[in-house]
């Protein structure tokens, strides 16, 4: 009798011993499974689910704009006083509806190359006013001259064009105009052919975006879909900012760190962005990025909204800016499994280096140089309600439902070895004596 029951007593002992192994085994294991699993159908690859969508986005993308309304124009113009600025807005359009065109897959580097037609539709709903709101916001064409034509004799032709043209400094535009293009009274003027259509987005329609190049996820599934180049050339990086919770799902948020736009003495990477030495004081102001060289050598730059992360000397000359980390960054929240990018926000400020020109009446006035602030921009898009449950049942239902099984049968198992082994040592001890 005694035999019978200290062999149960074992054989509950190496039960439990086996699902505890089994507990642990699979947890590796099951976790290698599921990843393989859901490898298949996230990578960049025709045929996979992953792919279906990515290729044209379900998920509604908008864009948000804000326009910098501009309080006291003469006074700017006659004593070059500090700017004084109204922010006006949401304008919302939807955009990156269209598919993506020109995709090209490179197998030896595990990346995807593709360009983004442009497209923008604006959504009344979603906006505080129509397209036809008129602000006071800075002459793009005026502003760029100088830069565009340094030299002084050509600058007195154009001072000439600007008079007869009644163009200032300022002017008033509506919000379709300035982000859509209109047709500039000055640059009309000009004897010689050029483009006289003036916008922050002109060219737009029947124009792509690109060429964007991106992981596919297939030597490493963390990196899908995550761009490596743009237009040939690193894009800015991300870092880990926190973990948080989107409609039950985990996520990693991923920040653009304030170091993206440090000066080059901070930063040495950014040493092609101190083009100018009359904005980056030797180099050491940060903040704001020059992509002159993108937009034909227009003075334009771009910096996160309200000058958030720049140098104060930046933003002095403007009066009505406060810059905010909850509303003016810009992040990724990254699903860790999967590598899906389930939520967005691109933040980023258009601004034009205006600086005096003896020259030309309407800049001469200017005793300093403005990093004058245009808009600024979020586009942004989160995954649907219907596909976040769909993701929580396919990927991180299944997961928690492994995890689940695999504590359960550990913390079962180990109770069971330790029980029926306390259990069998007391019998055999009460047994000796």
């Amino acid at each position: 009798m005694g035999c019978d029951r200290n062999c149960g007593l074992i054989a509950g002992a190496v039960i439990g011993a086996v699902l505890a192994v089994f507990g642990g085994i699979l947890m590796p294991v099951g976790d290698m499974l599921i990843e393989k699993t859901i490898k298949k159908e996230v990578v960049l690859e025709e045929g996979t689910i992953a792919y279906q969508n990515w290729v044209k986005t379900g998920t509604e993308v908008y864009r948000q704009f804000w326009i910098y309304d501009v309080q006291n124009p003469q006074e700017v113009v006659t004593n070059s006083s500090k700017i004084k600025v109204k922010q006006r807005g949401p304008y919302t359009y939807r955009v990156r509806y269209l598919a993506k065109d020109n995709i090209t897959h490179d197998t030896e580097h595990h990346t995807v190359s593709f360009v983004q037609p442009n497209g923008a539709i604006f959504e009344p709903s979603l906006s505080a006013g129509t397209e036809n709101d008129t602000w006071t916001v800075l002459n793009l064409a005026v502003a760029a001259a100088p830069h565009l034509y340094p030299n002084s004799f050509v600058q007195v032709l154009l001072n000439s064009l600007i008079k007869k043209s009644k163009s200032s400094m300022f002017q008033r535009r509506t919000v379709k105009e300035l982000l859509w293009g209109y047709q500039d009274p000055f640059l009309s003027l000009v004897p010689y052919p050029i483009s006289t259509a003036v916008g922050v987005f002109v060219p737009y329609n029947n124009t792509a975006d690109g060429v964007y190049t991106v992981f596919s996820g297939k030597d490493n599934i963390s990196q899908v879909a995550i761009i490596d180049t743009y237009k040939g050339k690193k894009s800015i990086y991300a870092v880990f900012g926190a973990e948080v919770n989107l409609k039950g799902i985990p996520v990693y948020r991923f920040v653009l760190p304030s170091m993206a736009f440090a000066s080059p003495v901070q930063n040495p990477d950014n040493h092609c962005f101190c083009t100018e030495k009359v904005i980056s004081n030797n180099c050491t102001s940060y903040g704001v990025l020059d992509i002159g060289k993108c937009k034909e050598g227009k003075p334009v730059y771009i910096s996160l909204p309200h000058f958030l992360h720049a140098s104060p000397d930046i933003a002095e000359p403007i009066e009505g800016l406060n810059p905010n980390e909850d509303e003016h960054s810009t992040y990724l929240d990254v699903e860790p499994i999967t590598g899906f990018t389930l939520r967005f926000a691109k933040r980023l400020q258009i601004n034009i280096l205006v600086k005096p020109a003896k020259k030309i009446e309407a800049l001469k006035g200017l005793k300093q140089n403005y990093v004058v602030p245009i808009l600024w921009l979020n586009e942004t898009g989160t995954i649907g309600d219907e596909k976040a449950e769909m993701f929580r049942q396919r990927v991180t239902g299944k997961i928690n439902l492994l995890g689940l099984v695999e504590i359960i049968l550990l913390s079962v198992g180990v109770v069971m070895f330790v029980a029926f082994m306390i259990s069998y040592c007391a019998c055999r001890s009460k047994k000796v004596k």
